[in-house]
Formats: C-alpha cells, sequence, structure tokens
C-alpha cells in the first residue's frame, strides 16, 4: 500500500512539473483527475477549492471542461506579434473567418484582437472537444437613466475606417484585467460621454443601489470578429449620470489606443471615432 501512494504521489508531482501547455495556467485554476484510493481530509477540500475556483473564473461550458481537462486558456503574452497570433488562428478557425475580418463594415482585425489580448482585456481559450478558439470577454454594462425613466441607447458608432455598426444597446466598455465595476462604470462613461460632460466623471455618476447583475452569453460568432466564438461576461448595473443633454447626441471617443506601448500595431487597428446617442423608453432597451 505505501508503494502504490507513492506512485500515486509522483504521478501528480509529474503533472505539475510537466513542460506540457497546462504548466501555463495558474495552478489554482487546474482540476486534476486525482483519485487516490484513500483521500485525506485536506485534498478532498483542495480538490473542490480548486473546482470551485475554475467554474467561477471559467463559466464557458464549465461541465464540458471537466469532462475535456485540456481545454487551457492561452497567455496574452503567447503571441509576441499581430502575425503570430494570425498564424495560431487560422488553422483553427473556418477558412473564409479572416477573409471579412477589418473588411466587413463593423467588423475589427487581427490587429484589435491582438491588442485586446496584451491589454488583458479579453481571453482565448480552446476548446480540445470542438478544436476551437473561444474569446472570452468581461463587459461592464451601463443602464443611464433620466428623470423620465428613459434609457440611454448607443444607437450606432462611426469608426476609423469610414464605416458605421449598428449597436442599439446600453453603454459598454470592456474591462480591464482585474478591474472593479465601479471603476470600470467610472472609465466606460469618461471614456465615451467624456466629450460631452463637464466637471469630475467620479462625482456625477450614481450607481442605482442593488441594480447590479451578472450573465454569461454565448455566440458562435463574434461581431467583431466573425467565425472566432466568443463567451461574453456581462456585469450590468443602471447609473444616473449628470449633465447629458434631453435629446440625441454624439460623442468622440477618448484614448481607446492611447495606453498602447506599440503605436504601429494601434495605428493598423480599426477604432470608434464617435458615438450616436438617443434616449428610449425602457420598455424598448431591452
Amino acid at each position: 500500500r505505501k508503494d502504490e501512494q507513492q506512485t500515486e504521489k509522483f504521478q501528480f508531482s509529474t503533472i505539475l512539473m510537466s513542460k506540457s501547455p497546462i504548466q501555463n495556467i495558474p495552478k489554482s485554476l487546474i482540476h486534476f483527475h486525482y483519485k487516490p484510493k484513500f483521500l485525506s481530509f485536506f485534498n478532498f477540500f483542495s480538490t473542490a477549492a480548486i473546482s470551485i475556483s475554475l467554474h467561477h473564473q471559467y463559466p464557458f461550458h464549465f461541465y464540458q471542461f471537466l469532462k475535456n481537462p485540456i481545454m487551457l486558456p492561452s497567455k496574452a503574452n503567447s503571441f509576441s506579434t499581430p502575425e503570430s497570433l494570425f498564424h495560431w488562428l487560422k488553422p483553427r478557425l473556418p477558412s473564409d473567418s479572416f477573409e471579412s475580418w477589418g473588411m466587413k463594415p463593423g467588423t475589427k482585425n487581427i490587429h484589435n484582437l491582438w491588442l485586446e489580448l496584451s491589454q488583458g482585456e479579453s481571453s482565448i481559450n480552446v476548446d480540445s472537444a470542438i478544436a476551437s478558439p473561444i474569446r472570452t470577454v468581461h463587459v461592464v454594462t451601463v443602464k443611464i437613466l433620466n428623470q423620465n425613466r428613459g434609457v440611454l441607447i448607443e444607437a450606432q458608432q462611426e469608426l476609423s475606417d469610414g464605416t458605421f455598426r449598428e449597436r442599439f444597446r446600453p453603454l459598454s466598455e470592456k474591462m480591464k484585467p482585474g478591474e472593479d465595476v465601479e471603476i470600470a462604470v467610472i472609465r466606460a462613461v469618461k471614456e465615451e460621454l467624456g466629450s460631452i460632460i463637464q466637471g469630475d466623471i467620479g462625482s456625477i455618476v450614481r450607481i442605482v443601489p442593488g441594480s447590479y447583475e451578472k450573465k454569461v452569453e454565448e455566440k458562435e460568432s463574434s461581431v467583431s470578429y466573425p467565425g472566432l466564438p466568443c463567451c461574453y461576461v456581462l456585469h450590468s448595473v443602471e447609473a444616473c449620470v449628470d449633465g447629458l443633454p434631453n435629446e440625441d447626441f454624439c460623442t468622440e471617443e477618448e484614448g481607446e489606443y492611447e495606453e498602447c506601448s506599440d503605436v504601429k500595431v494601434a495605428d493598423k487597428a480599426v477604432f470608434v471615432k464617435k458615438h450616436f446617442w438617443k434616449w428610449v423608453e425602457a420598455s424598448t432597451s431591452t
């Protein structure tokens, strides 16, 4: 029995020390199929904690993930250039996917996706069951209300390539790594509405208590990147923002890529120039 326990311990250590892609994942997120005949008290609760942590951070197809433990999230900095990301994605997506990226109105290009990954605004997981990459994005959605309980909707966007993208949704912004929802709300309002608002943004944005909701939406194809499946983790709140016009208006995007250290890549990316906003009744905003 002692020899069996030592063998099991050796096998478990081999997994931890392996030079396979699994070493790229924080060990706290890995679910090991390690089942010794005599499970100690410590091992039981450690395994439970690992499973809970994985479910919390990677809700997409969670049970499928447990069946396919080699479905691994790739590190953002694994792709040193947009070209390396392109060559990695090309054999894993439908053959005609890239033809529309940055060409079809409303889409973005490989440089945008690379910037997302490098800045931690999104991640790519690989589902071993279907051999397909899945883009995961945490998004903060702010349903801005006025005194008449109308809701501010972004009707459309004007992109840097001269095309327009239909939206008809509340203010939305990709979240930064480790960003608190309240901080993300303030940043989203500043970046998308800041050109028309006077004064300190933090002092004129009031989040409605108890309005926070979280849900997950899975899409077979991303609007920005056709052919690339996407999982949106939506963090929604209602808020009031002082100083907004009562009629339809437009704003200019502030600093979408100004923090990017690679200016050459940012110059090739498609970015939002203007946002067009309108007030609608609450019943038509969902």
